[in-house]
């Protein structure tokens, strides 16, 4: 079961359940490969509502990984997600709101 108050979520991806968590790690992670200075620099290039392809398989395994889960970005790129396209970013925008709150 997931902790929403420790930034988890669940998604179901290509049909099996996942637990995603933005830990500092992975956050981390994300800063250096969007480029992004700090966490504020961060929320506010999602709070810009701009998001991509591969930043959302950047979030998307970041956050697998801060879960727990031993899954690579490519790996991530090659799975599917209930209603396609609007099923991740759905994922991302529920992640993204665990993580910093319903404004990012």
């Amino acid at each position: 079961m997931v902790n929403r108050l420790r930034g988890e979520i669940e998604a179901d991806l290509d049909g099996e359940r996942f637990t995603l968590c933005l830990t500092l790690g992975a956050l981390a992670e994300l800063e250096a490969a969007l480029a992004a200075r700090d966490l504020m620099g961060l929320a506010r290039r999602f709070e810009a509502g701009q998001l991509s392809a591969a930043d959302a398989i950047k979030v998307i395994g970041a956050g697998l990984r801060g879960g727990g889960n031993d899954i690579d970005d490519a790996a991530v790129a090659r799975m599917r997600a209930a209603r396609g396209a609007a099923g991740f970013v759905a994922i991302v925008a529920d992640l993204l709101g665990a993580t910093f709150g319903p404004a990012a």
